[in-house]
Parts: C-alpha cells; sequence; structure tokens
C-alpha cells in the first residue's frame, strides 16, 4: 500500500474504498481525507482516519505518495485545481470519476508539467467488496505506482488495466453502469411474476433471491456463461419456452447492444 494517501471525496465510492484498505490492513495514520460534509467525516473518524473540511486544513508539510478523487464529475472544476501543488511534487493522481480524460487532470493539475495519472472506472459492487475497477494510465505513472493503485482498488474487488484510454466510454457502460442493468432485471422478473398471479413480496424475494445466487454462481464456476445457461435448460422444458423469447431477434441480446451502444456514445459526449 502507499505510503501517505489522500482521499479528496468520502461519499458511498470514496468510503467504500476506504474501508476495503482498512480492512486490508492499510493503516489508517498514512490516510487524510478531505470530505467537505460533516455526516460523512463523522463517519472517517469513526474509523481513526483524519478527516478535513476542505484542503487548507491539511498540514503545510504533507505531501502523500497517491491522491485519489472521488468526487462527482460536475465537482471536478471547483475542486481539482487546489491539488495542483501535491500533484507537480510527485503525487500520483487517481480519479474515480467517469467522463473525464487523463488529460482533464493533467492540464487542471500540471502547470505546463508533467504529472502522474491513472484513470479508473469502479462499479458500486465495491461497497460489498465485489467491484471491479478498470485502470488506465498516462506515460508518467511508473511500474511501482501502477502495482499500488492496482492494490487500492484490489481491497474492493477485482482490477484490469487498459493501455487505450479510448476503451474507457466502453468500460464505463459494460461494467461501470452495469449493475444498475443488473438490478432493472430484477425489478423485471418481480415484476414478471406478479402479473402471473405470484404475490408482490414472493415474486421480490424470488427474483431477488435468484440474481443473487446466480451471481455468486457465476463468480464461482469454471464453466462459462453460455454453459451455465444450457445446464439450466432442458429442451422443450419451461426455461427454454421462456429463453425462445428473451433470445429471440428483439429478445435481450440485440436490447442490450444497443444499450452498451448508447451508453458507450453518452461517455464519450461527457468527456468533451
Amino acid at each position: 500500500m502507499a505510503e501517505g494517501l489522500l482521499l479528496v471525496g468520502c461519499g458511498k465510492m470514496g468510503g467504500a474504498l476506504l474501508e476495503g484498505w482498512l480492512k486490508q490492513g492499510m493503516d489508517g495514520a498514512l490516510i487524510q481525507v478531505v470530505e467537505p460534509h460533516e455526516e460523512a467525516r463523522t463517519r472517517c473518524r469513526a474509523l481513526g482516519v483524519a478527516c478535513h473540511e476542505d484542503q487548507t486544513q491539511l498540514a503545510k508539510d504533507f505531501a502523500p505518495a497517491t491522491l485519489v478523487f472521488a468526487v462527482k464529475p460536475q465537482a471536478m472544476d471547483e475542486v481539482v485545481p487546489a491539488y495542483g501543488a501535491l500533484a507537480q511534487a510527485g503525487a500520483v493522481v487517481m480519479s474515480i470519476a467517469a467522463g473525464r480524460p487523463i488529460a482533464y487532470f493533467v492540464d487542471k493539475l500540471g502547470d505546463g508539467g508533467e504529472v502522474a495519472v491513472v484513470r479508473v472506472m469502479p462499479n458500486t459492487p465495491a461497497a460489498v467488496g465485489r467491484g471491479i475497477s478498470v485502470l488506465c494510465a498516462n506515460q508518467a505513472v511508473k511500474d511501482e505506482a501502477k502495482k499500488v493503485c492496482s492494490g487500492l482498488m484490489e481491497a474492493v474487488g477485482e482490477a484490469s488495466w487498459i493501455e487505450d484510454e479510448a476503451l474507457m466510454d466502453a468500460v464505463t457502460a459494460v461494467s461501470g453502469s452495469g449493475p444498475a442493468y443488473v438490478f432493472l432485471l430484477a425489478e423485471c422478473l418481480g415484476a414478471a411474476g406478479e402479473a402471473v398471479g405470484l404475490p408482490a413480496g414472493l415474486a421480490q424475494k424470488l427474483a431477488r433471491a435468484t440474481i443473487a445466487g446466480s451471481g455468486e454462481l457465476l463468480h464461482l464456476a469454471s464453466e462459462s456463461p453460455e454453459e451455465l445457461r444450457q445446464n439450466v435448460t432442458s429442451p422443450g422444458g419451461t426455461t427454454h419456452a421462456a429463453l425462445q423469447i428473451l433470445m429471440g431477434e428483439d429478445g435481450l441480446g440485440p436490447l442490450m447492444r444497443q444499450a452498451v451502444a448508447r451508453a458507450t456514445q453518452r461517455s464519450r459526449e461527457l468527456a468533451g
């Protein structure tokens, strides 16, 4: 883990990261947090971590090895420039904000100089230690710093690297937004159960448990998703009947491709 880490923003994702780092054994004394909301600061302090309302309260000699931005994209313009001195002093900048490319941070923090930046796309299952994050770095990030950043994200799940930053839009569409697609599936499956006569509570319970259990099976199994699907499907049976609809010309496959394509395009638009 990094020696000296500054976390800017400790909302849902920032809080999940902080808890993950501490559970992995990182010394809370090495972490400083900047968070404007009192409730979130109280949670941080309860974990034994120093938390400040703004960056002016940081010690003048505090020089973190890693600077993590976990604030909403729309707040970046206001927040990021204040940390230019730390980035120029050598802190590796890691951002988990959607739609903000590496060049944005170099521009806001570099003052014409070199800044080491790692862009990360995590997802919300990080809150339960089952997230997946994709990271991309500029050439200023050294191999050792990449290992540190990998370790920080692996504290809340899996981590993978890409070299082509342009792929981040597709990553955002698949894994960043993906949990919402799964939650929508749970909603729709429960509603469909109600439509065929199940009591609402039971329908929702069945849908939720089925999707959660299937996800865990997918996580643990060596078989591919296709093989697992086939294992449930008997020729001429009930599952086969349902899949004829879901796998039809206007079924789930085409809809998902359209949805991911739309989300990818929107990610590109947000990046400017």
